[in-house]
């Protein structure tokens, strides 16, 4: 079965919505997607007729523990994992930074940490500011310039039984490579180095199995996935209970409350849940897998389906793209390895600087970003810094071909 993006579209209001006028191109998806009706009406539905604290004796705040656990399960189902391996913050950066400070405590002068020059900023700072602290060793993994994938030989020569954390992503906020996490965490378990994932731009593309990949941490966040703001943390169990938390002393020891600090923010839990429920409703509508089935064969499917769908779009993208003089592509550009990239394109146009693009798009009502979008080493490494970064953009399974044509149309002639 193929996803029929003209009810897909339906399901969303912002893409309904007119701006000056007239509707807009969603092209800022890498930033933070839109959300299906049925997520704002789950967070309506909590602040209405279950807004609480926990842990009381009377019906809101009974439906708010409720609320919580049924979020965990979600984020169990959506990564793989068991719902007391999971932990909501208020984004990935934060999580980050809290889990990177009970990192600390074990490691000592001299030890490596190993990050790389394709990360979101939110995967190195903590680990510069842990190894500054610590008298730690930031090791630093390079990249292949050419297409922005990581450069795995070099990688892998620099883990030694020094290295005690290696930090990077799954995929890349600003080339959209795909790294090969599985051979990473491989390695890293060969020397007994703790592996710290940032699945923020893979997770709205790809199905994640952490127990398959076997990672001791991956993040994400559900406003990169058609949910609000919020973001989710897996932990192998034996990690988290090991581990000391910096909480409150009332806090209980048990997982997963004793990472989730303070108040949750609730009425986002139940968006999240419901965002989670939209993929795996996909899986259903457009995949063909059963009604019935659990929900993580419902995500699976979706992914295929999703994925399918992704591919046709960058196909297109790529094909006219490739048209348009002096305009380069940074990333992976051969369409037989779009297995190895996300749909997240940056480019740069020869005479034009990414913010004046941006604003020409803005003006036609295409939501593009420029910038470096907090990829600054990879933006260091190509000698982008001073040159205004690239012009990004991302689709997800919303766009359409037609929308790829109106920014092209606009890109060709300016």
């Amino acid at each position: 079965m193929s996803l029929n993006v003209n009810e897909i579209r339906k399901e969303f209001p912002s893409l309904q919505e007119k701006f000056r006028g007239k509707p807009a191109i969603f092209f800022d998806n890498p930033g933070g997607t839109q959300v299906p009706q049925k997520v704002i009406d789950a967070i309506k539905d909590y602040l209405i007729r279950k807004n609480s604290n926990t842990h009381g004796l009377f019906e809101t705040s009974v439906l708010t523990d409720l609320t919580i656990d049924e979020a965990h399960r979600a984020g169990a189902d959506l990564l793989g994992a068991n719902p007391e391996e999971i932990v909501f913050g208020s984004n990935m950066t934060t999580l980050t930074f809290h889990l990177s400070r009970s990192l600390a405590r074990e490691i000592s002068e001299g030890d490596e940490i190993i990050v790389t020059r394709l990360d979101h900023d939110a995967n190195i700072s903590p680990w510069l500011l842990m190894a500054e602290d610590r008298g730690a060793k930031i090791v630093w993994a390079d990249i292949n310039p050419e297409d922005c994938t990581l450069n795995m030989e070099e990688l892998k020569s620099k883990i030694n039984e020094r290295t005690k954390i290696i930090a990077f992503c799954y995929a890349s906020n600003a080339s959209g490579t795909v790294n090969d996490v599985k051979t990473i965490v491989k390695w890293a378990k060969e020397v007994g180095a703790t592996t710290y994932v940032d699945a923020v731009q893979f997770a709205p593309h790809g199905f994640i199995d952490v127990k398959e990949i076997d990672c001791d941490f991956l993040v994400c966040s559900s406003y990169k996935f058609f949910g609000p703001h919020l973001g989710i943390l897996y932990g192998k169990r034996e990690m988290l209970e090991r581990l000391k938390a910096y909480k409150a002393r009332p806090v209980p020891d048990s997982l997963p409350e004793k990472w989730e600090t303070g108040t949750l923010n609730h009425e986002g839990l139940a968006g999240f849940i419901s965002a989670v429920d939209y993929i795996a409703e996909i899986g259903v509508k457009y995949g063909g897998e059963g009604i019935s089935s659990p929900r993580r064969k419902k995500i699976k499917k979706a992914f295929e389906v999703i994925n399918s769908y992704e591919r046709e779009l960058s196909v297109e993208l790529l094909d006219k793209l490739s048209k348009i003089k002096n305009l380069k592509i940074y990333g992976i550009k051969d369409k037989s390895r779009l297995n190895q990239r996300v749909p997240v394109f940056s480019m740069r146009k020869e005479g034009k600087h990414p913010e004046e693009m941006a604003k020409i798009l803005a003006s036609e009502n295409i939501f593009c970003w420029n910038g470096h979008f907090f990829a600054i080493e990879l933006i260091r490494r190509l000698g982008l810094e001073e040159k205004g970064g690239f012009l990004r953009i991302g689709l997800v399974h919303y766009n359409t071909i037609e929308e790829i044509e109106k920014f092209i149309s606009i890109i060709e002639k300016n």
